[in-house]
């Protein structure tokens, strides 16, 4: 397996029920990682992307939360709708998926 040029790690924490912070897998991220997989096999980007599950990465309460590196670049709130967007804008085309772009308000 050739070493990856990009990592894509969707938050797939998983909190109880009535949890005060909430989690990325009460709001689908294990749909979201599903359906990231299979558009990456379909697009024949296996060897150039890493999908990585990921325990919490922070702001719970805009998940289902997906970074990748390089570049560090967060997104929030995706849906399985959104991963085109990103796939074809971001990890092909190189650009930023602007539909989801985590502001900098949600950390403050």
């Amino acid at each position: 397996m050739p070493k990856p040029e990009i990592h894509v790690f969707v938050c797939s924490q998983q909190r109880p029920a009535g949890h005060p912070r909430g989690s990325c897998g009460e709001k689908g991220a294990m749909n979201v990682l599903q359906v990231f997989s299979e558009k990456l096999i379909q697009k024949n980007l296996m060897n150039k992307v890493s999908l990585v599950a990921t325990g919490c990465l922070g702001p719970c309460r805009a998940g289902t939360n997906v970074l990748v590196y390089p570049g560090g670049t967060w997104y929030m709130a995706i849906e399985p709708s959104d991963i085109d967007g990103i796939i074809d804008q971001h990890l092909i085309g190189g650009g930023v998926y602007e539909d989801k772009l985590m502001p900098e308000q949600v950390w403050q």
